[in-house]
């Protein structure tokens, strides 16, 4: 019971990627290619991030980047990636995410964890 426990922030941080996936990969089909797409995925990391904590939104950054990678740059379907400059944009993606969802996640942890009380306090 424990596994099921432990892997279902982690299938919902992909299924939410999945998702998100498949809206923007239709969108730069059909409007012949908007530029930056992924940064699209921030806001799905964060409500990992409020929802299951930091691991699982650092998932989900990975695996926004690898399926933005494959589905959203060209050469598509391919993880390779043809311009110097979006690569580097995939690499800010990754750092912005991974920094949003560890920031959300403290945030949003409760008070007790953020102040312990020493023995002088006591």
């Amino acid at each position: 019971m424990w596994i099921v426990k432990r892997a279902v922030p982690l299938v919902v941080a992909l299924a939410v990627v999945s998702a998100v996936t498949a809206v923007l990969w239709f969108i730069r089909i059909s409007a012949v290619g908007p530029q930056h797409l992924v940064f699209f995925y921030l806001l799905p990391t964060a409500l990992v991030a409020t929802l299951f904590g930091s691991l699982p939104a650092v998932v989900c950054a990975i695996a926004a980047a690898v399926s933005a990678a494959f589905f959203l740059y060209d050469p598509l379907y391919s993880f390779s990636v043809a311009s110097p400059l979006d690569l580097g944009e995939l690499v800010c993606f990754v750092g912005l995410a991974v920094i949003g969802a560890k920031c959300t996640a403290d945030l949003l942890r409760p008070v007790s964890y953020l102040h312990r009380p020493t023995a002088a306090e006591d």
